[in-house]
């Protein structure tokens, strides 16, 4: 009797360590479950490798291990691989720059961070692109968020545009080409007046948008609200999504804790897995244009966090 008296004694201990572990884990992780994926503000021994790869198509890796947050560059999550920053049609290096700087960053206080400059667009498609490349395992939740400066040379001017990050699933094709994929991807818009708003888009090619918000036109669907835009000022910048064909899908982007955009539904076509994230891009038709970006966390899952 005494034995087995120990026994459920020492089952019940164990019971209740492996709960108390379970409870310190979410706490660390914001309370949510979600896991910590990648992180860091560029700080330590991270540098932008200045000698291209042969046959890379213009990538830049960022290389090192940042040594604040123990993670290291290059990014290789979702068993990606060969993820960079992508100088795209750069007119010989002319029209692009990158590389890592120290600033006054969010928080007052001197810090690392990412800095890309378009000049000017020497194509029609310049754009400067941090890619993680080569997904594998594209059907899953992911949570991104950091906080970026951006300019505000566009404010004012009319019907002008600028990207940030985006998602490309398999077989996202231009227009006319009868791809089967999908896209997401978030905008600076300017109106025919110079007002400025975000918004958030899913399309099946660049000419056929599959829902949009807006915050000049805020909707109940979008959960929306007229943010204004923030330039020349650090901002945070939060980005959620549930992959899914299906109505429980969902997409949410966030600026500095406000929804901005929202869509209920699916977030791929025809079951198509993500292919390839654009983390951070510059790109857009009203040029000069540049941003700083620092301290990235991402997820596999919306963290409870402030």
């Amino acid at each position: 009797m005494e034995s087995h008296i120990k026994s459920i004694a020492m089952k019940t201990i164990y019971t209740v360590m492996l709960f108390a572990i379970a409870l310190f884990t979410m706490a660390c992780n914001g309370g949510s479950g979600a896991r910590m994926l990648f992180k860091s503000g560029f700080e330590g021994e991270v540098y932008i490798d200045p000698v291209p790869v042969k046959g890379s198509e213009d990538f830049a890796f960022i290389r090192g291990k940042d040594t604040e947050s123990g993670y290291s560059w290059p990014l290789e999550i979702l068993g990606s691989s060969e993820s960079a920053l992508h100088l795209l049609d750069d007119d010989e290096g002319n029209a692009l720059k990158a590389k890592i700087v120290s600033v006054t960053g969010h928080t007052g206080e001197k810090t690392k961070v990412l800095y890309t400059q378009e000049k000017y667009d020497a194509t029609g498609a310049t754009q400067l692109p941090y890619e993680i490349n080569n997904i594998q395992n594209g059907r899953t939740d992911l949570y991104v968020r950091y906080w970026m400066k951006i300019d505000g040379r566009m404010i004012g001017e009319k019907d002008k545009w600028r990207a940030f990050l985006e998602y490309k699933t398999k077989d996202y094709k231009d227009p006319g080409e009868n791809g089967t994929g999908f896209r997401l991807i978030s905008f600076i818009y300017t109106d025919g007046e110079g007002r400025a708003s975000w918004h958030l888009q899913g399309d099946k090619d660049s000419s056929h948008p599959l829902w949009e918000c807006d915050t000049l036109s805020p909707t109940s669907e979008c959960h929306n609200s007229n943010v204004p835009v923030i330039t020349d000022q650090w901002f945070l910048t939060e980005y959620y999504w549930h992959w899914s064909n299906g109505a429980d899908g969902i997409v949410r982007w966030k600026i500095n804790g406000k929804i901005v955009g929202e869509h209920h539904g699916p977030t791929t076509r025809n079951n198509n897995p993500i292919d390839f994230i654009m983390l951070t891009q510059i790109y857009g038709d009203s040029n000069p244009k540049e941003q700083w970006i620092d301290d990235i966390e991402i997820w596999d899952g919306e963290p409870l966090k402030e």
